[in-house]
């Protein structure tokens, strides 16, 4: 947090003071008086730090409003594309669910009565958002289900939640391997990339959860073994040749080299890196974690693959981690070359970098970059 801090507040607000109790208002006053001015207007702060493209985080169900009216519009020298986030649609278990499914009915026009029909409803929202410029799906996979994805049972499943009854584990993880593997098919098809960020313990605190709710800061790192089930996912989307690019993300350091071996399983389609180790999520985005995610990677698969750092905040002063990301990586790469263990060769460590920190990405999601 020092780390991220200080580099936003330089960065962004050209404040170098140590952040302290003594410091701390006359920091807060500095920062907010410039926030109300013109240059730190959200257009202003992306131009700033040269974003080409963001990929804002939309469910099935949402319009999509703000997304197609900048795309209508004109000079911007950057993009905003819709990232598809089904998550309440996998989540047969969480309450809502039914709730949910009213919702997407009446989006889709198409009535979510049985399984089949609510494949139907969710492929229209996928068509509407692929017609968008989405072409990248993120799932929250806390664990990584896995059940034979079996349509008849995965619809009794369905029927069963849709009527307000408990689903036994099997019925639950069945139901969602048959969507995910459905979803494959889908993003194979269309060119995209799917994203499993794997991992997450949520609402630890069941007096805080009661009090604020979900998504206010009391989750954790889950210590679920995931090896097994992820190989029998990906397998059986493989199995029918509709595995799509992935990237995959841990949140438990334990998994680092779990993930750095699967990748090897799946790659093909003649695409260089198909299969990715999702860079230092969450809790690991800070120098340790996010060293350690790229140590395991050129350890067991190939660093110059690499689509690099992520930024999953919703501020848009955070852009200074891809720094922060930048220096770790040469930093790391640094080290290598005085040690002996990579060649000081500046052209390959040039390409290298610029491959990680920015081409490889654009490659891998081919999207338009102006």
């Amino acid at each position: 947090m020092y780390h991220w801090t200080h580099l936003e507040l330089r960065r962004v607000f050209g404040i170098t003071d140590i952040l302290s109790e003594e410091t701390a208002e006359d920091i807060w006053n500095r920062a907010n008086a410039m926030l109300a001015t013109d240059d730190f207007r959200c257009r202003r702060l992306v131009e700033k730090f040269n974003v080409k493209v963001i990929c804002t985080t939309d469910d099935p169900a949402d319009d999509l409003e703000y997304q197609i009216k900048m795309a209508k519009e004109t000079g911007n020298s950057f993009k905003v594309y819709p990232a598809w986030r089904p998550d309440k649609v996998i989540n047969i278990d969480r309450d809502g669910f039914v709730e949910y499914m009213n919702r997407l009915s009446s989006v889709s026009g198409i009535e979510c009565a049985d399984l089949a029909s609510m494949m139907k409803a969710l492929t229209s929202r996928f068509e509407y958002f692929h017609a968008n410029g989405s072409r990248l799906s993120d799932h929250a996979l806390d664990t990584v289900p896995y059940g034979k994805p079996d349509a008849e049972a995965a619809g009794k499943a369905f029927c069963k939640a849709m009527s307000g009854a408990a689903l036994t584990d099997a019925e639950v993880a069945t139901y969602k391997t048959y969507v995910l593997v459905e979803l494959a098919k889908m993003y194979k098809s269309h060119g995209w990339v799917q994203q499993y960020h794997i991992g997450a313990m949520r609402n630890c605190n069941p007096a805080m959860f009661a009090k604020y709710g979900a998504d206010v800061g009391f989750d954790s790192i889950d210590d679920t073994c995931i090896a097994e089930n992820l190989a029998k996912l990906l397998g059986a989307q493989e199995a029918t040749h509709d595995l799509p690019k992935t990237i995959l993300y841990c949140l438990n350091p334990k998994d680092n080299y779990v993930i750095g071996t699967m990748l090897g399983n799946f790659q093909g389609d003649g695409i260089p890196g198909k299969i990715q180790f999702g860079s230092g999520w969450w809790f690991c985005d800070q120098k340790y974690g996010m060293r350690d995610q790229m140590e395991s990677l050129a350890a067991l698969g190939l660093l110059g693959r690499f689509v690099g750092m992520l930024t999953d905040s919703r501020s848009f002063i955070s852009y200074p981690r891809h720094e922060y990301f930048r220096r770790i990586l040469c930093n790391m790469l640094g080290e290598w070359v005085e040690n002996g263990e990579f060649p000081e060769d500046y052209k390959l460590l040039g390409e290298l970098v610029e491959g990680i920190c920015y081409n490889n990405a654009v490659n891998y999601f081919e999207m338009k970059v102006d």
